[in-house]
C-alpha cells in the first residue's frame, strides 16, 4: 500500500508539487486559525490549536504535516502574528515546548496516518493520545526551561487543566477522520 492510497487528502486532492504546496500552507494557516479560538490561561491559553494538529497530521500524512507544521513555526518566527492572541514566536516563548511538541506530533501521527491508522476509530484515537503524549513531554519540559518550574508546577499549569478539553478534541477529530472515509467510498 502507499502512501498516496492510505491519506485522507489523496482521495480528493490529485498529488502534485503545487498541491502539495497548497496543502502544507493551508494546514498552517488552519493551525493559526484555530490558535486565536482560545480561553486565556496562564502559563499556556486552552485553544483549538491541538485539534488542528491532530486533523493536519491525520489527514496529511507524516511528511506534509510536519512540514505544515514547521510551516506554521516559520510564520510565527518570521514576525507573522500566527499563535494565541496573535503573537509572534517571540511573545510565546513559555509555550515554545509546546510549539515544537506540534511538529513532533505531527509527525509520529501522520506515520500511523500513512499506515492505515485514520481508517479505524480507535487506532486513530491512539495514535491522538501519543501524539498528545509529546506535545505534553515537550510542553512541559520547555515550561520548566523558560520559566524555571518544577515538574510538578508544569504540569499542574500545562497538562492537568488541558486533559478534559483535549480529550474531547481527540474524539472529536477520531471520529470525524474515519466518517470522511467512509462518505469517500
Amino acid at each position: 500500500m502507499t502512501i498516496a492510497a492510505v491519506n485522507l487528502v489523496d482521495r480528493v486532492i490529485p498529488r502534485s508539487r503545487v498541491n502539495d504546496i497548497v496543502l502544507v500552507i493551508s494546514g498552517a494557516v488552519l493551525t493559526a486559525l484555530a490558535a486565536q479560538i482560545q480561553i486565556p490561561m496562564f502559563p499556556v491559553p486552552m485553544t483549538l490549536q491541538t485539534f488542528a494538529v491532530l486533523l493536519v497530521a491525520a489527514t496529511l500524512g507524516a511528511g506534509r504535516a510536519s512540514i505544515s507544521l514547521a510551516t506554521y513555526l516559520a510564520m510565527g518566527a518570521a514576525g507573522l502574528p500566527v499563535f494565541a492572541s496573535a503573537k509572534t514566536l517571540s511573545g510565546v516563548l513559555p509555550t515554545a515546548g509546546y510549539l515544537i511538541g506540534f511538529v513532533a506530533a505531527a509527525a509520529v501521527i501522520g506515520a500511523l496516518a500513512n499506515r492505515g491508522w485514520t481508517k479505524n476509530p480507535l487506532k486513530l484515537a491512539l495514535a491522538f493520545a501519543l501524539g498528545s503524549v509529546v506535545i505534553y513531554a515537550l510542553g512541559v519540559s520547555g515550561l520548566m526551561i523558560t520559566l524555571g518550574l518544577t515538574l510538578d508546577q508544569a504540569l499542574a499549569g500545562g497538562v492537568y487543566p488541558f486533559l478534559i478539553g483535549d480529550l474531547v478534541k481527540a474524539i472529536a477529530a477520531a471520529a470525524l477522520v474515519p466518517l470522511a472515509w467512509k462518505l469517500l467510498k
